[in-house]
């Protein structure tokens, strides 16, 4: 009787699992389906509160009309422009008056060389809805129409914004589905099975819909930001992270198989073998995701829960929903290499060992070869260019952006986009004035007015985001700001943003190392350990930095970095590098437990952790790289720098430094934990024995 009730809860187990599942998805299915809808894509949206541009931005809100969208429509001919090009625009221009609700008449400006004739167009109409602004712009594109030699371009922040939601709200999907493929195969070949592949991807896929349905509800019931980076980049933590997960417990699960004759049993053995170090793995990131929390931006900040949920999702899954359904497949899932009971995996030569082996055979050399090359890699760091302007953050170019650049050639005396400085009622005079007298400025024109506040278009000398009107911007602020002046607009905005990011970078990069530190000394009982695998993917992040360094600018063209590239990505690298130490040090420890000989216990640890390591690293880093696909240049730049990393990490520092670093530390490695004080065993098992490579 006993038999049977605990053959029958065997099968009932994983059933019930399967349905919570279902159940689940079924009811987080809508809400998961409105996450790319709550996404905020405006440089004024990553902003945070403090920020003089958000101020502008508050201020413009309650200003007649609320929330304008501006546009500048270019006519160009490189010839001169004609007076039937004249009449042209001046009939388009009127047909946009009509039919949409300006908030002034669009007045033409034209260039000094004859080439160029541009009118700013205005309006409040759309306010604050993304989809009527995007409505207005491409009215007015279709409206404003060129021909014959006759180039016309809407540009101006309200286009550009338009350009950027177009470009996010095909990210969503385009990013999962290409991430999808990419895992698929990465599966297939080190799965090497018709069917088992499809178990991971589509527990994964499970994952990703509750990771989507929890993201709406952090913005919904906590007002958490959710940006089109940070949506982006907890598809890519949900699939890469789960599919390593799914890795280590299939590759453990394939071995317990061996050994049990129910799979049932067979998993609950691999659960808990495999388990704690899955558990440390998600918590150093899901530790380092939310020391995000104490950013000033607000992308950054809600990027830290946003990718904490991500990453329980995946955890979630894999732990629960994925050996449910391998248990209900049972063996045959593995076909055609099914791992029978009793049976012994093919012995073959480790790659992994035969690398360790070379490595410890001059481990000083060895260590202080790869230290020097890390090193000369970050010195690359210098060669990144400043920051990124938004002219240059699409790889391929837009309309917007080429307005843009059209009007700085044609009217290099003054700045197509003006600066916005906002003044209190009972000021603007004043301001206005000490506005024109400010060193950079062309022109200062008021505009509307409205609850206590006046808007006041600065044009400086100097084109958008260069130095000459960053001196500006500055000058404005010193100068107004006793007036109690905001200064804003986008050029402002991206100031804002890189001294952000400067912030930021001092105070979440101590608490990342130490968040992670403490969780390191918690799992391995020691302060050297956890200090040597810091070291080793502090360094690996300074050294994909300086491969991006070498190729964005020099290869790929790209203008600038994105200032919150060296956060961001050393966020990932950190939380993700310190994942494969875990594996490998933890492994490491078991075998010192045993009695292992220092030396022998790295070389077992990379024996039989290399192989999953290694295709987890290759996963995760694919995953990663499917960023640089997107026509995004910070999207670009952070998947690339990842997924270098990540690959640095895999196959260099864990394969060789770490290896070559414990075996010169001997037991030291282990300070001041028991295992530095014991002596040393006579070889045992674990030292003798040779562990094969198991594929994952």
């Amino acid at each position: 009787m006993g038999d049977t009730r605990t053959t029958a809860r065997r099968r009932a187990v994983p059933w019930a699992v399967v349905g919570l599942w279902v159940a689940a998805l079924v009811l987080m299915g809508p809400f998961a389906g409105k996450f790319s809808g709550i996404q905020q894509n405006r440089a004024v949206d990553y902003l945070p509160d403090s920020a003089d541009s958000t101020q502008v931005a508050r201020v413009q809100d309650r200003l007649p009309g609320g929330e304008s969208t501006d546009l500048v429509v270019v006519y160009h001919r490189d010839g001169g422009l004609t007076d039937a090009d004249r009449r042209t625009a001046a009939g388009q221009i009127d047909r946009v008056r009509a039919a949409h609700d300006l908030t002034a008449e669009p007045r033409g400006v034209p260039s000094a060389d004859g080439t160029t004739l541009m009118y700013p167009v205005s309006s409040t109409g759309p306010g604050h809805d993304d989809d009527a602004r995007d409505a207005f712009v491409d009215a007015v594109r279709d409206t404003a129409e060129g021909g014959g030699g006759l180039s016309v371009e809407v540009g101006g922040p309200g286009a550009l914004n338009t350009d950027m939601n177009k470009v996010f709200a095909t990210l969503d999907a385009t990013l999962l589905w290409a991430t999808l493929g990419v895992v698929t195969v990465l599966l297939v070949l080190i799965y090497r099975s018709p069917f088992l592949w499809l178990v991971p991807l589509a527990v994964a896929g499970a994952a990703a819909t509750l990771a989507m349905a929890a993201g709406y509800g952090l913005h919904e019931l906590a007002g958490i930001t959710v940006t089109g980076q940070s949506g982006g980049v907890m598809t890519v933590l949900v699939l890469g992270a789960g599919t390593d997960y799914a890795l280590l417990i299939v590759s453990r699960y394939r071995e317990e198989l061996r050994r049990h004759e129910r799979p049932y049993d067979a998993m609950r053995a691999a659960l808990r073998g495999c388990g704690p170090a899955v558990l440390a793995s998600s918590a150093t990131v899901a530790a380092g995701l939310l020391c995000l929390l104490a950013a000033d931006l607000n992308s950054s900040r809600g990027m830290g829960p946003v990718g904490v949920v991500g990453v329980l999702a995946a955890l979630a899954a894999m732990t629960t929903l994925l050996p449910a359904v391998l248990v209900l497949l049972g063996r045959r899932v593995f076909w055609p290499l099914i791992p029978a009971y009793g049976s012994r995996p093919r012995l073959r030569r480790s790659l992994f060992g035969a690398m360790g082996t070379s490595a410890t055979r001059r481990p000083v050399t060895v260590l202080v070869g790869g230290a020097a090359l890390l090193g000369a890699l970050a010195l690359a760091t210098l060669n990144l260019s400043g920051s990124l302007k938004q002219e240059d953050s699409f790889t391929e170019r837009p309309e917007s952006i080429s307005a843009t650049r059209t009007l700085a050639a044609a009217y290099p005396e003054r700045s197509s986009r003006p600066v916005t400085v906002v003044a209190p009622d009972g000021r603007t005079a004043t301001v206005l004035a000490r506005a024109r007298a400010t060193e950079g400025v062309a022109e200062a024109v008021p505009g509307r007015s409205g609850s206590g506040w006046t808007e006041i278009a600065v044009f400086t000398t100097a084109p958008p985001e260069s130095p000459g009107e960053t001196r500006t911007i500055a000058a404005l602020r010193d100068g107004l700001d006793p007036e109690g002046a905001y200064v804003g607009g986008p050029s402002a905005q991206q100031i804002d943003l890189a001294h952000s990011e400067a912030r930021d970078r001092k105070v979440i990069v101590p608490l990342v190392l130490a968040a992670v530190f403490v969780i390191l000394v918690a799992l391995l009982r020691s302060l050297v350990a956890p200090l040597l695998l810091l070291a080793a993917v502090v360094a690996v992040w300074g050294a994909a930095l300086g491969i991006g360094g070498l190729v964005f600018e020099p290869v790929l063209g790209f203008g600038g970095n994105d200032p919150g590239l060296g956060l961001l990505s050393f966020v990932f690298l950190v939380a993700l590098g310190v994942d494969y130490g875990i594996f490998l040090m933890h492994r490491m420890r078991e075998e010192s437990v045993r009695g292992a000989a220092p030396e022998a216990a790295a070389l077992t640890a990379l024996r039989t952790t290399g192989g999953v390591i290694a295709s987890a690293g290759i996963v995760l880093a694919a995953t990663f790289a499917v960023l640089t696909t997107l026509p995004m240049v910070a999207l670009v730049e952070l998947g690339f720098v990842i997924a270098v990393g990540v690959l640095l990490d895999t196959f260099l520092v864990r394969t060789y430094l770490v290896t070559t670093a414990s075996v010169l530390l001997k037991r030291r490695v282990w300070w001041p934990g028991r295992l530095s004080r014991a002596p040393r065993a006579a070889a045992g098992p674990a030292e003798r024995e040779t562990v094969p490579a198991h594929a994952p």
